[in-house]
């Protein structure tokens, strides 16, 4: 096995090739843990609904499985009873124990799925731009500005969190999915609509790509002058670091960042950093310097999710770390309602505070994240504050993007709710019919 020089001095472990687990394998995981049959079935019965993907590094470098289950790695990456109703558990343990047909046991877990708003804010309908008469499915353009491209050949992940709201683009469900590989076409839409200047490719994961199939949809990007800046859309920093250090084509993959940079394009590594645990090995250091000698920029987003990193403690260190590592604070978001939203989710009055108290606890360096921030149907809503105005406590919100740019960073006003999580349990302040003119949504 090999080994390489990290940044600190000592030898950083290459694993060579990249080793993955899933459901037929967590079972044997499980059992890392003292954790009873039933309750492996049950996680097992969960994973038949959701999806289940992680691999080595995760499993030794960034578990503690000595505090399982109440590890943050753990429960961000391996499924949790509460992610689904106890009926539902019930139904599929049963299927399981049985020994139910495969058939019968994917009609079950799709009534279910089917019941977990699977593409929430219309991704399915309202993103999805038209060009010269036809639907370009694969790609979605929600702001003026921006485009998102979700690469056929990136639609999984190094490891799946538990909480991602894009969960049913891994659970075999093809009418749900988000992709594309006509480049073509891409092109001629951003030609078409000079009006976009960040192009945002995402997936699953672009970076499970090769370096070479990820050049193919890079490039067309290039050509385009009115495109500015490059986004890519990627966990691999946190849950396959090695991507930017010992894989076969990671020195293909920063020479392609040099590209784009070179090209006089801004490149930004969207890195999704959920807990401060993700930066504690020595590998992850090293991938970060190598991406920041590419010339890209990092930046770090993350949702607030219960029982993974909502505390304040937990958050004031992750941007400070992230920050001391060369890397940019960015959005803290709020749990969409999708998928096992219930289990997950944290008022957004608790958030608020959350958010708050850590943002007091960092430098100014830090203080560039935004949050805690719904990505909804009109646009990303931020939670200003609660305050009391005219006698009545409300929430304090604007929009830090929109499908309508006239309501970008307008403040408005929503009843106080303790209990909400969602923009949809919002209604608007002081006895209004609407949020602002032209913004009546929920």
């Amino acid at each position: 096995m090999r080994t390489s020089r990290d940044p600190v001095g000592g030898l950083v472990q290459d694993r060579g090739r990249f080793r993955s687990f899933t459901s037929r394998d967590l079972d044997g995981l499980l059992q890392r843990r003292a954790l009873s049959a039933e309750e492996r079935l049950k996680l097992r019965a969960v994973a038949a609904v959701l999806p289940f993907r992680t691999n080595e590094y995760v499993v030794d470098e960034l578990i503690d499985w000595s505090a399982v289950p109440d590890d943050p790695i753990f429960r961000l990456t391996f499924p949790q009873v509460g992610m689904l109703s106890e009926p539902d558990v019930r139904e599929m343990s049963d299927l399981l124990a049985d020994g139910a047909p495969a058939g019968q046991v994917q009609r079950a877990a799709h009534r279910i799925r089917m019941r977990l708003n699977p593409h929430p804010s219309g991704q399915l309908d309202a993103n999805v731009p038209v060009h010269e008469g036809r639907r370009l499915e694969g790609l979605q353009h929600k702001y003026p500005e921006t485009l998102l491209v979700f690469p056929r050949q990136g639609q999984t992940c190094h490891a799946y969190c538990t909480y991602c709201f894009r969960w049913p683009q891994f659970v075999g469900e093809s009418e749900l999915r988000i992709a594309t590989d006509d480049l073509a076409t891409t092109e001629a839409y951003l030609r078409a609509h000079p009006e976009i200047s960040s192009v945002l490719i995402t997936g699953g994961d672009p970076l499970v790509m090769s370096a070479d199939v990820l050049r193919r949809y890079v490039e067309p990007l290039l050509r385009v002058e009115s495109v500015r800046s490059v986004r890519i859309g990627t966990k691999s920093l946190a849950f396959w670091p090695y991507r930017f250090v010992s894989d076969r084509d990671a020195d293909d993959l920063l020479r392609l960042f040099e590209e784009v940079v070179t090209a006089g394009k801004h490149l930004a590594l969207m890195a999704h950093f959920t807990h401060p645990q993700e930066l504690r090995t020595r590998i992850v250091v090293e991938a970060m310097r190598r991406v920041r000698d590419s010339g890209a920029v990092i930046r770090c987003q993350g949702p607030l999710v219960r029982g993974i990193n909502d505390s304040a403690a937990v958050w004031a260190e992750l941007w400070s770390e992230t920050t001391r590592l060369g890397a940019v604070p960015y959005y803290q978001f709020v749990e969409r309602d999708t998928g096992p939203q219930d289990y997950f989710a944290v008022p957004l009055a608790r958030g608020y505070q959350i958010f708050r108290d850590a943002y007091a606890q960092v430098s100014g360096l830090a203080r560039t994240v935004r949050g805690p921030v719904m990505s909804a149907m009109p646009g990303k809503v931020v939670v200003d504050g609660v305050a009391e105005v005219g006698g009545e406590r409300v929430f304090v919100l604007h929009l830090t993007q929109a499908r309508d740019p006239e309501l970008v960073n307008r403040p408005f006003f929503a009843v106080y709710d303790e209990g909400a999580t969602w923009f949809t349990d919002l209604k608007p302040a002081f006895g209004a019919g609407e949020f602002l003119p032209g913004l009546t949504f929920p």
